[in-house]
């Protein structure tokens, strides 16, 4: 038993390190004197001096923080309704095949959604002459496309589980449905409701393939502006914002892990 329990924990120490190694690396090299990746010339904080000055660095970051946002929040919406409409409604026509169009980006190539898209902006075009350019919102409704999803999973995987019998008890004391699923169903709901909404902002945030085909000028994300500078060499700059990332997303998972420490003492 102690064997198994040793070789369990150097497995999980070994995990950890091949995670986490290289995020300590990117940390440290943000403090880096020299430019050169990989050669430590000093202490040095320049870097996060030059980050803030850096405009073209702060509007993606800007840019990807407003597209995330308005993703997270429409996925939600409609992955939420979709949700309730396929838990809810029971047996209906076309249920299978809405059911399949909803899962689908989760299985097609990121590739073919973009170019799909892309495609689809064009026509429309043409046809009623919106959009007029690719940019924000090209972006924002092709993410929206591919973050719904997610959060359908997430949504009606907490309503199976759900009690209906508060709803029918609610409803049974003479309130309507609208204000049964308002005051009942989505409060009761909230964690799964938050933990889509951050997952398609995480999945908007990353994203490189398909707002490549659909970004426009003005519209630059961050990944983008870093997949674009691999050409000419990463600079420390984006090592410090990297840097600050990780420190906001650690800061923000240690006090929900304090809070949720409380709740169960």
């Amino acid at each position: 038993m102690r064997r198994t329990s040793y070789s369990g924990t150097a497995a999980l120490i070994a995990g950890y390190i091949f995670l986490y190694l290289p995020i300590f690396f990117l940390i440290l090299f943000s403090f880096n004197e020299s430019r050169l990746p990989g050669i430590w010339a000093g202490f040095s904080t320049k870097w996060y001096h030059l980050l803030f000055k850096n405009e073209d660095l702060i509007a993606a970051v800007l840019t990807s923080f407003q597209i995330a946002s308005m993703t997270a929040t429409g996925a939600v919406i409609l992955g939420t309704l979709a949700a309730v409409s396929m838990v809810r409604f029971g047996l209906f026509r076309g249920r299978t095949l809405f059911g399949g169009m909803i899962s689908a980006p989760l299985v097609m190539p990121e590739v073919i959604t973009g170019l799909a898209l892309l495609l689809m902006f064009v026509s429309f075009e043409r046809l009623i002459g919106w959009p007029s350019e690719r940019g924000m919102m090209t972006v924002t409704i092709a993410h929206i496309t591919l973050a719904m999803a997610y959060v359908y999973l997430i949504v009606q995987a907490r309503l199976r589980d759900f009690d209906q019998s508060l709803e029918e008890a609610a409803q049974d004391l003479g309130a309507r449905p609208v204000k049964v699923f308002f005051r009942i169903t989505l409060p009761l709901i909230a964690p799964a409701l938050l933990a889509g909404w951050l997952l398609a902002f995480a999945l908007s945030l990353d994203d490189v393939v398909i707002a490549s085909f659909l970004s426009g000028p003005g519209a630059t994300t961050l990944p983008i502006l870093i997949f674009s500078s691999l050409r000419l060499g990463i600079t420390p700059e984006i090592n410090a914002l990297a840097a600050i990332i990780v420190g906001i997303v650690s800061v923000g998972v240690t006090i929900a892990g304090i809070i949720m420490m409380r709740k169960k003492g």
